[in-house]
């Protein structure tokens, strides 16, 4: 050990405050906090009964410790938290994700109040629903209400501007105030509803939802049945329990696993709010440090600044300078805080599901599952996005010789494709050949579907192949779906070298350039080749199509049949041609024109 380390910690002071070990160079190493600074430094050099100090890496790297003394422990603590967020330490574990939970807010005092997505709850007046720890779980528990109780979701700039009802009106997800399609009293109704559901008073509104059904029933109007079926599904959705739900009585709780191999840690974090496990969370890090002292820092580093603190904390160990840490938390819930490291019963049964969604976690992280989440993070970054883009939607346009343009959308979950969220669209009307509007139907008709099924979620990102032009025709689809910033759109097309590639964004000129071998590249360029090779594979299937049925009218070769979808710019054109039309086309006498015209005929 340095002399100069341990020179310094025969000077430290038996008081609360935070210690900084450094390199020879002066590059900060590691930061701590202790309730007793002298003691705690002081316990890091001894050696251990297998002849280690307890932090290998002081030994081998340290040649200095500062210290800032502080008043208290608690204020150790925070000082500790903004210490970590300076100096980026190589040996303190950090969390990539250190922003507060979402909750819903309602300032009824609007003219057209909306439920709008917040991370810090004020004492403005309004109404505050949550913390939700789990962004797509509150998304679509927005989505499921909007069947029940449909109020408006867009920003105050796309409702003052609108001049026609979105998309959301005409699957009955808005009423549409923006055009003064309902009365402000009606709309009233509609906000007591959904405060009624968030609040889980939803038994009058289940009832008076089943009557309706029925009544529709008994006047044979199975439609209108079926529709408030669906919403009383939507409604019972929002209220159902989650399979792994908390203990009795306790309705809001964080459980913290941990899992140790070697010198990787691996934390896990199970929230349960009032309808049961509501998120899991998970994090990565490599670090000598001791366990106590990793939890500490672990605790701290999850309910600094905005978070949420819940009314229950389970550990899997007691952490060091345990009492300061919970009068923290307590001073940071602005109420009673219960932090508990269970022995026996229901309790440690939820630590030892913590411990082994941690080890779980630690297996997937060995496997390289972790770099998936790192590659998604470089894009978020890249991009400057809202949120990691963990699901993402790609759409290519394709046309064959300017005739039958189709679409693809592929799926990218959490990076790896995701087939079950596939589709192709046949794009329809004058859109045809016109790759602007085209994309426009496509993004638009994409939307309406993730609007519409219940079995699927809107993107966090979507990625359009192509350009400026591209990209505004789907911006525009997507406001014309009553979309905002819920979504991010850009699109990707390749430099004018094409050796890289180029990432435009709405509002901006400049695009962002991604260089081979990014981990950015590898995420974007993945989804654009998978969602060009699914366009391929349904083009293949539309020519096999259209070759099959011309192929059968006797007398008409190859060069006529290219002849014929070239004048006429698709199968369905020809189909619908008389027989005049036909034998303008060069080469189709009246005879032949006749036998095109029955054949298709009878073939359809």
């Amino acid at each position: 050990m340095n002399a100069k380390v341990i020179d310094a910690v025969r000077k430290l002071p038996h008081a609360p405050g935070c210690y900084i070990f450094k390199d020879g160079r002066g590059t900060v190493l590691y930061v701590g906090k202790a309730g007793d600074l002298r003691k705690r430094v002081a316990a890091y050099l001894k050696q251990g009964g297998d002849g280690r100090m307890q932090m290998p890496f002081l030994e081998a790297e340290a040649a200095d410790v500062d210290f800032v003394a502080t008043g208290t422990e608690q204020e150790a603590l925070l000082l500790e938290n903004t210490l970590i967020k300076k100096f980026k330490p190589r040996y303190n574990i950090r969390l990539k994700d250190d922003k507060a939970f979402l909750m819903l807010r309602l300032d009824r005092r609007e003219a057209w109040p909306w439920f709008r997505f917040v991370r810090r709850r004020k004492n403005d007046g309004a109404q505050y629903f949550g913390p939700f720890a789990s962004a797509r779980s509150i998304r679509k528990t927005l989505k499921l209400l909007h069947k029940v109780a449909p109020l408006r979701d867009c920003s105050d700039a796309v409702f003052d501007n609108r001049s026609r009802p979105c998309l959301k009106y005409q699957i009955g997800r808005c009423p549409a105030p923006c055009t003064g399609l309902i009365e402000r009293a009606a709309y009233e109704v509609l906000i007591e509803r959904a405060v009624a559901i968030l609040g889980g008073a939803t038994r009058e509104l289940e009832e008076e939802l089943t009557q309706k059904m029925l009544a529709a029933a008994e006047r044979l109007e199975f439609e209108l049945a079926q529709a408030i079926k669906d919403n009383l599904t939507a409604l019972q959705r929002i209220t159902e329990r989650e399979g792994v739900t908390t203990a009795k009585g306790v309705s809001d709780r964080d459980v913290i696993g941990i899992h140790v191999e070697k010198d990787s840690v691996h934390f896990a974090l199970l929230s349960y709010r009032d309808m049961g496990l509501e998120a899991t969370r998970v994090q990565h890090f490599k670090t000598q440090v001791p366990m106590a002292e990793l939890l500490a820092s672990f605790v701290s580093q999850l309910y600094y600044g905005d978070r949420y603190v819940p009314r229950q904390i389970l550990l899997p160990a007691e952490p060091v300078d345990f009492d300061a840490l919970i009068a923290w938390l307590v001073e940071r819930r602005g109420a009673p805080c219960e932090v508990l490291v269970p022995q026996r019963g229901d309790k440690r049964r939820a630590v030892e599901l913590a411990n082994k969604n941690a080890e779980f976690a630690a297996a997937t992280w060995a496997k390289g599952g972790v770099r998936a989440q790192e590659d998604l993070d470089e894009v978020q970054r890249l991009l400057a996005l809202p949120q990691r883009p963990s699901r993402i939607h790609c759409l290519d346009i394709s046309t064959m010789q300017g005739r039958d343009t189709v679409a693809s959308r592929v799926a990218l979950v959490d990076g790896q494709p995701f087939p079950a969220e596939y589709r192709r669209f046949k794009i329809r009307g004058e859109a045809i050949g016109d790759d602007f509007s085209a994309m426009e139907q496509a993004v638009r008709r994409s939307l309406r579907l993730c609007l519409e099924r219940d079995g699927e979620e809107l993107p966090d990102l979507l990625l359009i192949d192509g350009g400026k032009g591209q990209l505004s025709a789907a911006v525009a689809a997507a406001a014309d779906a009553g979309i905002g910033e819920e979504v991010a759109i850009v699109a990707l097309a390749k430099d004018k070298q094409g050796k890289g590639e180029r990432v435009f964004r709405p509002g901006r000129t400049l695009p962002v350039a991604l260089l081979p071998g990014t981990p950015a590249f590898a995420v974007l360029t993945r989804a654009r080749d998978e969602a060009h090779r699914f366009a391929i594979g349904y083009h293949r299937k539309l020519r096999e199509a259209i070759t099959s049925e011309l192929d059968a009218i006797e007398g008409l070769g190859p060069r006529r049949r290219r002849d014929l979808l070239r004048h006429f710019g698709s199968l369905a054109a020809v189909r619908a041609a008389g027989l005049e039309e036909l034998t303008r086309v060069k080469g189709i006498s009246l005879r032949l024109a006749e036998a095109i015209y029955s054949g298709l005929r009878r073939g359809s």
